[in-house]
């Protein structure tokens, strides 16, 4: 059976490969298509499930960078709490923002009963066991919490990410071993580089015999035209029913700086394409409000309006000037500090 979906995994991404340039625009031919798993709506949230965990989160995810970001400690927990407050339970964070800032902040705030409400995600950059052992278990203090909902190896940036990863002594044994413990619900991997290194992942876990319950990628309106996760992993993890998370929808604002999308227009977009969560950087109540307000106005795009968007979007996206995160070294944390990784 795991020989068998391998061989079956490496024909989705081989056919992927050849049908990228269609991808995008088969969603778009039918409006129908993007969602494609059972969704419900409470009060102002939408819910989607997780892949095939079983897991219900809301549609839009908390950027665990962002609430790090405010000068004042206080704010961060209070954007948290608010943020469930309206019914928002996917909670992304990573050990290695700010130093560890961002899991502390999440930790206070998952305080006085809101952990209960909260699907708590965070990532560990460790490459080897030993290092991702001790950084689970800094997360966990740091979070405050016995357990994990899911953890994700972070930053999949490098062709050799994987083979590390799943090496003998490498950092998936110690996943593996928190599993049982305890300590983490559900695995899965993010990266923002690409495509190519995403589909290197899961070809070598399916060579180990693992199946991600979650993938993390870029997906917004210029992916869709420059190195495009959309077009060559999506297809990969609908087929497989991993759950999929989108991050950078807007590029931490740069995507907004072309001048020829709105922020709400951004967000409907990934909601639109078959994710299970869109994660946005929030760091303000604004920018809450405003993530809000395009989810209770979110319907999903007409085959028209999505061609109108990629059209209007083309010509800025083409070299991937707006996808920093693609073409430079800026958003490549663990590049900056090669420790990390053990």
């Amino acid at each position: 059976m795991d020989a068998s979906r391998r061989d079956v995994l490496r024909l989705g991404i081989a056919v992927a490969g050849m049908t990228a340039a269609g991808m995008a625009q088969s969603f778009a031919d039918d409006a129908t298509a993007p969602i494609t798993q059972p969704v419900t709506r409470q009060g102002d949230m939408l819910y989607r499930p997780l892949g095939s965990t079983g897991e219900q989160v809301s549609v839009l995810g908390l950027g665990g960078h962002h609430i790090g970001r405010p000068a004042e400690q206080q704010e961060g927990i209070r954007l948290v709490r608010a943020a469930i407050d309206h019914g928002l339970t996917f909670m992304d964070n990573s050990w290695d923002y700010h130093e560890g800032g961002s899991e502390i902040r999440m930790g206070k705030a998952l305080r006085d009963g809101y952990r209960a409400k909260a699907f708590v995600m965070t990532k560990i950059d460790g490459r080897t066991k030993q290092e991702a052992a001790k950084q689970i278990e800094q997360s966990l203090k740091r979070l405050q919490t016995d357990h994990i909902d899911l953890l994700q190896h972070h930053e999949i940036i490098r062709m050799e990410d994987p083979d590390r990863i799943f090496a003998e002594g490498g950092a998936q044994e110690a996943l593996l071993e928190a599993k049982k413990a305890g300590k983490i619900r559900h695995i899965g991997f993010t990266g923002h580089k690409d495509p190519v290194v995403h589909l290197r992942m899961l070809e070598v876990a399916a060579a180990h015999h693992f199946k991600f319950d979650t993938v993390q990628m870029p997906l917004n309106v210029m992916d869709a035209h420059f190195r495009s996760f959309e077009q060559r992993v999506l297809p990969v993890l609908v087929n497989e029913r991993i759950g999929v998370l989108g991050m950078k929808s807007m590029g931490d604002k740069n995507i907004l700086k072309s001048g020829v999308v709105t922020p709400v227009e951004c967000l409907h977009y990934a909601m639109t394409l078959p994710t299970s969560v869109v994660i946005a950087g929030i760091d303000s109540m604004k920018i809450l409000e405003q993530s809000l307000e395009a989810v209770r106005t979110f319907e999903p795009m007409t085959a028209a309006q999505t061609t109108a968007l990629l059209k209007r979007t083309a010509q800025a996206a083409a070299d991937g000037r707006y996808e920093l995160f693609k073409t430079t070294a800026q958003f490549d944390s663990t590049a900056s500090h090669p420790q990390w990784l053990g």
